[in-house]
C-alpha cells in the first residue's frame, strides 16, 4: 500500500492519503488519546510532537508542534497507517460520532449558514486537510470551529475574513462577522 502525503497551508499539518476510506461518520478531530479507543489514532497521537489527528472521508491530517520536523515523524505515521489497513480494516472510524445540532433547533438564517458551509466552504477546506463547523449565530456574528489543518493555521484568519465571511455575507446579508472559537 502506498500512502501519499500532501502539504497544507499550515506548516505544522500534513495530509495523509491512504487511498481508502477513513471516516464513514463524517469529519472527526481527536487531540487526546483519551478521546477515542482507536488503535491507529492512539498510535499516531503517541508519536513525539503530534498534537492532533483529523479524520476526513478519505484522508488523515496530522498536526504537530513547532519543535518537531516532518522528516522525523512522517515515516512513523505512514507506517502506522500502512499497518492499520494491511490488517484488513476498511475504516478508521465507522460509527455514529457526530455532534451535529438538530436542524429542527436552528432558525431560518442558521439553516442557510449551515447549508452554505456544507456545500460551498467545507469541500474547499477539506482539500487543505481541515474542516469548519457551525457553532452559533447571534446578532450578525457567525461563530465557527476550525479543525484539522485549519486549526492553528497561519492563513486561517485570511480564510475566515476573505473566504467564509465574504461568501456568507454575499448570500445572507444579515451576517456581519465570522469568528473562530
Amino acid at each position: 500500500m502506498f500512502i501519499q502525503t500532501e502539504v497544507t497551508p499550515n506548516p505544522n499539518s500534513l495530509k495523509f492519503l491512504p487511498g481508502k476510506n477513513v471516516s464513514n461518520s463524517g469529519p472527526y478531530e481527536i487531540t487526546s488519546k483519551d478521546q477515542i479507543n482507536n488503535e491507529l489514532v492512539r498510535n499516531i497521537l503517541s508519536v513525539n510532537g503530534v498534537e492532533g489527528v483529523f479524520l476526513g472521508q478519505d484522508f488523515i491530517s496530522v498536526n504537530k508542534n513547532d519543535q518537531i520536523k516532518w522528516d522525523e515523524i512522517k515515516h512513523i505515521v505512514t507506517s502506522f497507517i500502512n499497518d492499520f489497513y494491511s490488517d484488513g480494516k476498511e475504516f478508521v472510524i465507522d460509527e455514529n460520532i457526530k455532534e451535529k445540532k438538530e436542524e429542527s433547533t436552528l432558525d431560518e438564517i442558521e439553516i442557510k449558514i449551515v447549508k452554505i458551509l456544507d456545500q460551498k466552504i467545507r469541500p474547499a477546506v477539506a482539500k487543505d486537510g481541515g474542516d469548519i463547523k457551525f457553532k452559533e449565530y447571534r446578532d450578525g456574528v457567525v461563530k465557527v470551529q476550525l479543525q484539522g489543518s485549519c486549526s492553528g493555521c497561519p492563513s486561517s484568519t485570511m480564510t475566515l475574513k476573505q473566504g467564509v465571511k465574504n461568501l456568507l455575507c454575499h448570500y445572507i446579508p444579515e451576517v456581519k462577522e465570522v469568528i473562530a472559537i
